[in-house]
């Protein structure tokens, strides 16, 4: 149910092409957390839509059904906010992100060791600007390279297959599948309850290594997911869903403050 390759921060190093030098088995660098900034940092899950008169009937549909049903709601959602925490053997991932149907994304990311960066796209181009500790991280201690860098946006990278994870991630319908769908074990039915202010069901769900995770399911009006949490084995934390269809207002950079991936690799090739 909560997929690993969202769990994974090597997985998303090696989606940024850090190489061995910022993934490697250097342990004392990696179990440092970067501090999130921007929205990451001030991710204070808010409520889910105002409920319907629809109601979740959870003592006759089985959890197959019910978890069926989470992921309708979610497919037709026309914009939402992921944001939480994952921690791991290599420090804590933090996420705040908002998306929408047309592609337009908007919040920040931050890597354990690595640093954070913000994410920008307005359907069409994708921008990325990382923090201090991201370019000294992925550019090089050269005083001259960090400063052409320095509060500068990435863009351009959408087209290296080495990027293609995380600007899907910016869609909405790849997002959703991508912290759902795992496919490698059948939930079970939790219990009722209530997960940031919203009335919910749970359900569980074991993988193959005996590691569970939790759904916790809107029973009133559409029945979005709430939250996805896991908190046994080595990637445990919890990923809030929030302000379904609300409108995601995005703004491209200014030109003067952006870089091309392109001249960013030669640059740091040439430092």
């Amino acid at each position: 149910m909560l997929s690993k390759r969202l769990a994974s921060t090597a997985a998303i190093c090696l989606l940024l092409g850090a190489g061995t030098a910022a993934c490697g088995d250097n342990k004392a660098s990696d179990k440092a957390a970067a501090p999130a900034t921007g929205a990451a940092a001030a991710a204070t899950p808010t409520a889910a839509p105002t409920p319907t008169a629809a109601q979740l009937d959870t003592d006759k549909l089985s959890a197959q059904e019910i978890e069926k049903k989470a992921k309708d709601a979610l497919a037709s959602a026309t914009s939402l906010r992921i944001s939480g925490k994952m921690t791991s053997d290599d420090g804590v991932m933090t996420i705040d992100m908002v998306m929408d149907s047309k592609g337009q994304c908007r919040g920040t990311m931050a890597l354990p060791g690595m640093g954070s960066f913000e994410m920008i796209s307005d359907g069409t181009a994708y921008f990325m600007k990382p923090d201090a500790q991201f370019w000294k991280t992925f550019g090089g201690s050269n005083p001259a390279v960090l400063a052409k860098l320095e509060n500068r946006y990435l863009t351009g990278f959408q087209n290296d297959p080495k990027m293609k994870d995380m600007t899907d991630f910016c869609k909405l319908a790849d997002a959703s599948n991508q912290m759902l769908d795992d496919g490698s074990s059948t939930p079970s039915k939790g219990s009722a309850g209530t997960v940031n202010g919203v009335k919910t069901f749970s359900l569980k769900e074991k993988d193959d290594q005996g590691e569970e995770s939790t759904l916790h399911i809107a029973t009133e009006g559409k029945f979005y997911p709430v939250r996805l949490e896991k908190t046994t084995g080595k990637d445990q934390g919890q990923i809030n869903f929030t302000d379904f269809d609300k409108p995601v207002t995005v703004q491209a950079p200014p030109a003067s403050s952006v870089i091309d991936y392109t001249k960013f690799q030669d640059t740091v090739k040439s430092a």
